[in-house]
Protein backbone atom coordinates (compact mmCIF):
# COMPACT_ATOMS: atom_id res chain seq x y z
CA UNK A 1 0.00 0.00 0.00
CA UNK A 2 2.68 2.63 1.07
CA UNK A 3 4.53 1.96 -2.33
CA UNK A 4 0.98 2.26 -3.92
CA UNK A 5 0.59 5.49 -1.91
CA UNK A 6 3.54 6.86 -3.29
CA UNK A 7 3.32 6.21 -7.03
CA UNK A 8 0.20 8.16 -6.71
CA UNK A 9 1.72 10.91 -4.97
CA UNK A 10 4.72 11.30 -7.73
CA UNK A 11 1.98 11.06 -10.28
CA UNK A 12 -0.13 13.87 -8.56
CA UNK A 13 3.02 16.15 -8.07
CA UNK A 14 3.99 15.46 -11.86
CA UNK A 15 0.71 16.25 -12.81
CA UNK A 16 0.35 19.56 -10.62
CA UNK A 17 4.01 20.56 -12.12
CA UNK A 18 3.02 20.06 -16.00
CA UNK A 19 0.07 21.67 -15.87
CA UNK A 20 1.29 24.68 -14.18
CA UNK A 21 4.71 24.70 -16.76
CA UNK A 22 1.70 24.52 -19.42
CA UNK A 23 -0.18 27.30 -18.04
CA UNK A 24 2.61 29.74 -17.52
CA UNK A 25 3.74 28.64 -21.35
CA UNK A 26 0.34 29.06 -22.95
CA UNK A 27 -0.39 32.56 -20.97
CA UNK A 28 3.01 34.46 -22.58
CA UNK A 29 2.61 32.58 -26.24
CA UNK A 30 -0.65 35.09 -26.40
CA UNK A 31 2.28 38.41 -25.42
CA UNK A 32 3.76 40.02 -22.57
CA UNK A 33 1.95 40.58 -19.55
CA UNK A 34 1.61 43.52 -18.10
CA UNK A 35 3.97 43.21 -15.49
CA UNK A 36 6.76 43.53 -17.63
CA UNK A 37 5.97 46.68 -18.59
CA UNK A 38 7.89 48.71 -17.15
CA UNK A 39 11.51 46.73 -16.90
CA UNK A 40 10.83 44.45 -19.85
CA UNK A 41 11.60 41.13 -18.62
CA UNK A 42 9.75 38.67 -19.03
CA UNK A 43 8.04 36.60 -16.28
CA UNK A 44 8.79 33.34 -17.29
CA UNK A 45 10.23 30.71 -14.93
CA UNK A 46 14.28 30.08 -14.97
CA UNK A 47 14.66 32.61 -18.21
CA UNK A 48 18.29 33.50 -19.07
CA UNK A 49 19.05 36.94 -19.63
CA UNK A 50 21.76 36.92 -22.73
CA UNK A 51 23.94 40.49 -22.51
CA UNK A 52 22.20 43.00 -24.84
CA UNK A 53 25.92 43.45 -26.42
CA UNK A 54 25.71 40.10 -28.10
CA UNK A 55 22.51 39.93 -29.75
CA UNK A 56 21.90 39.28 -33.01
CA UNK A 57 18.64 41.58 -33.16
CA UNK A 58 18.62 45.29 -34.34
CA UNK A 59 15.74 48.11 -34.04
CA UNK A 60 16.12 51.15 -35.93
CA UNK A 61 13.99 53.92 -37.84
CA UNK A 62 14.95 55.85 -40.81
CA UNK A 63 14.67 59.22 -39.16
CA UNK A 64 16.81 60.83 -37.01
CA UNK A 65 14.52 62.98 -35.45
CA UNK A 66 10.50 63.64 -35.68
CA UNK A 67 7.64 66.00 -35.08
CA UNK A 68 4.93 66.21 -32.41
CA UNK A 69 2.09 63.85 -34.35
CA UNK A 70 4.97 62.26 -36.78
CA UNK A 71 4.36 58.88 -37.90
CA UNK A 72 7.47 57.41 -37.55
CA UNK A 73 8.66 54.20 -39.49
CA UNK A 74 10.44 50.97 -36.92
CA UNK A 75 11.57 48.36 -38.28
CA UNK A 76 13.25 45.03 -36.29
CA UNK A 77 15.66 43.16 -38.14
CA UNK A 78 17.30 39.59 -36.81
CA UNK A 79 19.65 36.72 -38.12
CA UNK A 80 17.43 34.33 -35.95
CA UNK A 81 14.39 33.43 -35.30
CA UNK A 82 12.50 34.66 -32.77
CA UNK A 83 9.08 33.69 -30.84
CA UNK A 84 8.28 36.85 -28.81
CA UNK A 85 9.39 40.59 -28.18
CA UNK A 86 8.02 43.66 -26.24
CA UNK A 87 8.64 47.09 -28.34
CA UNK A 88 8.36 50.50 -27.14
CA UNK A 89 9.02 54.35 -27.14
CA UNK A 90 10.90 55.68 -24.26
CA UNK A 91 12.23 59.66 -23.35
CA UNK A 92 15.67 59.52 -23.41
CA UNK A 93 14.98 62.51 -20.37
CA UNK A 94 13.67 60.32 -18.04
CA UNK A 95 12.89 56.67 -19.73
CA UNK A 96 9.06 57.34 -19.57
CA UNK A 97 6.73 55.29 -22.44
CA UNK A 98 5.63 57.11 -24.84
CA UNK A 99 3.28 57.97 -28.27
CA UNK A 100 1.33 55.03 -29.52
CA UNK A 101 1.78 52.37 -32.21
CA UNK A 102 -0.35 52.87 -35.33
CA UNK A 103 0.29 49.55 -37.78
CA UNK A 104 1.28 46.58 -36.35
CA UNK A 105 2.22 43.05 -38.62
CA UNK A 106 0.79 40.23 -38.61
CA UNK A 107 1.15 38.09 -35.48
CA UNK A 108 1.37 41.07 -32.93
CA UNK A 109 -1.25 42.95 -31.03
CA UNK A 110 -1.09 46.22 -28.83
CA UNK A 111 -0.64 46.05 -24.72
CA UNK A 112 -1.87 48.78 -23.14
CA UNK A 113 1.22 50.02 -20.08
CA UNK A 114 0.39 53.37 -19.40
CA UNK A 115 -1.86 54.30 -22.39
CA UNK A 116 -3.67 53.19 -24.82
CA UNK A 117 -1.16 51.37 -27.55
CA UNK A 118 1.78 52.38 -25.88
CA UNK A 119 3.57 49.12 -26.41
CA UNK A 120 3.64 46.15 -29.09
CA UNK A 121 4.29 42.59 -28.00
CA UNK A 122 3.60 39.47 -30.20
CA UNK A 123 0.17 37.54 -30.00
CA UNK A 124 1.03 33.89 -31.02
CA UNK A 125 4.25 31.90 -30.66
CA UNK A 126 5.21 31.41 -34.29
CA UNK A 127 8.92 32.17 -35.58
CA UNK A 128 8.95 35.82 -36.43
CA UNK A 129 12.47 37.70 -38.04
CA UNK A 130 11.90 40.74 -39.37
CA UNK A 131 8.63 43.06 -38.10
CA UNK A 132 8.01 46.25 -39.63
CA UNK A 133 5.92 49.09 -37.13
CA UNK A 134 4.65 52.48 -37.38
CA UNK A 135 4.75 54.99 -33.97
CA UNK A 136 3.06 58.21 -33.53
CA UNK A 137 4.56 60.60 -31.95
CA UNK A 138 2.16 62.84 -29.44
CA UNK A 139 0.88 65.96 -30.07
CA UNK A 140 2.54 67.88 -27.77
CA UNK A 141 6.58 67.81 -27.42
CA UNK A 142 8.17 64.80 -25.36
CA UNK A 143 12.03 65.21 -25.90
CA UNK A 144 14.29 62.82 -27.81
CA UNK A 145 13.07 59.02 -27.81
CA UNK A 146 14.75 55.59 -28.36
CA UNK A 147 13.15 52.33 -28.90
CA UNK A 148 13.38 49.35 -26.91
CA UNK A 149 12.98 45.81 -27.43
CA UNK A 150 13.19 42.80 -25.67
CA UNK A 151 13.27 39.34 -27.77
CA UNK A 152 12.36 35.82 -26.14
CA UNK A 153 14.00 33.46 -28.86
CA UNK A 154 12.35 30.55 -26.62
CA UNK A 155 10.79 29.99 -23.55
CA UNK A 156 14.33 29.96 -21.74
CA UNK A 157 16.46 32.34 -23.68
CA UNK A 158 16.12 36.42 -24.25
CA UNK A 159 17.56 39.50 -25.03
CA UNK A 160 16.67 42.40 -22.68
CA UNK A 161 15.65 46.37 -23.75
CA UNK A 162 17.77 46.18 -27.17
CA UNK A 163 18.10 49.76 -28.00
CA UNK A 164 17.62 51.73 -31.07
CA UNK A 165 19.95 54.87 -31.84
CA UNK A 166 18.43 58.49 -30.44
CA UNK A 167 15.68 59.64 -32.52
CA UNK A 168 15.47 63.50 -31.75
CA UNK A 169 12.15 65.64 -31.57
CA UNK A 170 12.89 68.73 -34.17
CA UNK A 171 12.16 71.98 -33.51
CA UNK A 172 13.66 71.95 -29.78
CA UNK A 173 15.84 74.91 -28.93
Amino acid sequence: MEDGGRAHSAIVGWACTTLCLVSCAAAFSQGASSSACSDMMPRHLRVQLHSSNSNYVTVHTNMSFFFPGDKVPVTVRSTRDYMGFMLQARRVSNNEIAGTFIFLPPGSKLLNCFEDGDTVTHSDKSLKRNLSFVWKAPDQPIGDIKFFISIVQSYFVYWAKIESAVVAQGGQN
